[in-house]
């Protein structure tokens, strides 16, 4: 798509369509979802913003290098959230949290 006049409601729109998908893969993972309101939406925010600019729901704490073999690591859930959440107690976006 890699469109630069990506609009708010489109942005809003698959954002909801994100934290369902985040909520059910939480659940089955065993997380919950950030409690707090404004920092889980913006997550899912980026989220949005990457899968509509870049076709893949990048991590938005992370920084992508360009190349699409190695990004395949910060596509949430990226490779690195079960440690952090086991070591921190959430990933580094605060998406995910320990139960």
């Amino acid at each position: 798509m890699a469109n630069d006049e990506i609009s708010q409601e489109e942005i809003e729109a698959l954002s909801g369509e994100i934290e369902d998908w985040a909520e059910s893969y939480a659940d089955e993972s065993g997380y919950k979802l950030n409690k707090d309101e404004q920092q889980k939406k913006a997550v899912l925010k980026g989220l949005a913003r990457n899968k509509l600019k870049f076709c893949e729901r990048y991590c938005p704490c992370r920084i992508r290098s360009g190349d699409p073999e190695k990004d395949k690591e910060i596509i949430c859930p990226c490779i690195f959230h079960k440690d952090e959440v086991e070591k921190d107690g959430n990933c580094h976006c605060n998406l995910f949290f320990d139960k």
